[in-house]
């Protein structure tokens, strides 16, 4: 029990994949120019991501390792395709908002990257619960980055008006500038609070990647990120 409660906060708080691992960086800056949109981005990815991870997971068996990462995107593609169905039919104003960023889910490297890292090698509820739990840190990050662009750039927070007209809002944060800036300085806080450890370079072995033979950086001992 307590190694299943530990793979689900992980994603949350020890491996957030915006603040900690720094993935999914170009939807994270450019969704997130209020919360409604970091919400709905959010809970996009983290219902692909899910439904992704039990698929796969169910599947390790039976995909060929040398086609593995196709058949991934397959399976994630499918999944974005019902989600951005389901935005256009009940969401219509979500969906036009976050637009192409939608689709864009199934090349997010956050979901490629549990699918290889984690559901491929672990068992059906334990992929679910990763995905749960990296999607709900996916979905915090986009939340408070969203939030406070939104306070700063117009003075509104979920369309409600928080200044009444009385503080100008700052609308560089609602323009990529203000999204960069946001986003620097709430790593710098985590890094701040955890004194330098919580935001750290990971190595990664060359086994398992599909393009470790061709690599250079095979003989340096791996990659970095």
């Amino acid at each position: 029990m307590k190694n299943k409660l530990s793979i689900l906060t992980n994603g949350f708080l020890k491996e957030n994949p915006v603040f900690v691992l720094i993935l999914g960086t170009c939807p994270t800056l450019a969704t997130s120019t209020s919360a409604i949109n970091g919400l709905g981005m959010g809970v996009s990815t983290m219902a692909v991501l899910i439904c992704a991870n039990i698929v796969i997971s169910l599947l390790k068996n039976i995909i060929p390792g040398k086609v593995r990462i196709p058949c991934y995107i397959v399976v994630i593609a499918g999944f974005v395709t019902i989600v951005q169905l389901l935005l256009q039919a009940f969401l219509p104003e979500v969906n036009e908002s976050l637009g192409l960023y939608i689709p864009l889910i199934v090349v997010n490297c956050i979901i490629l990257g549990r699918a290889e890292m984690f559901a491929s090698k672990n068992s059906v509820v334990d992929s679910a619960l990763d995905g749960i739990g990296m999607g709900i840190g996916f979905t915090f990050a986009l939340f408070v980055m969203g939030s406070i662009r939104e306070i700063l750039g117009s003075g509104t927070w979920m369309n409600m008006d928080l200044t009444g007209g009385a503080i100008d809002p700052i609308s560089i944060f609602m323009l990529a500038p203000g999204a960069f800036l946001t986003f620097g300085c709430i790593i710098a806080f985590i890094n701040w609070m955890t004194n330098g450890r919580a935001v750290k370079k990971k190595s990664f072995g060359c086994e398992g990647c599909p393009s470790a033979e061709g690599c250079g950086m095979k003989e340096e001992g791996g990659c970095s990120k």
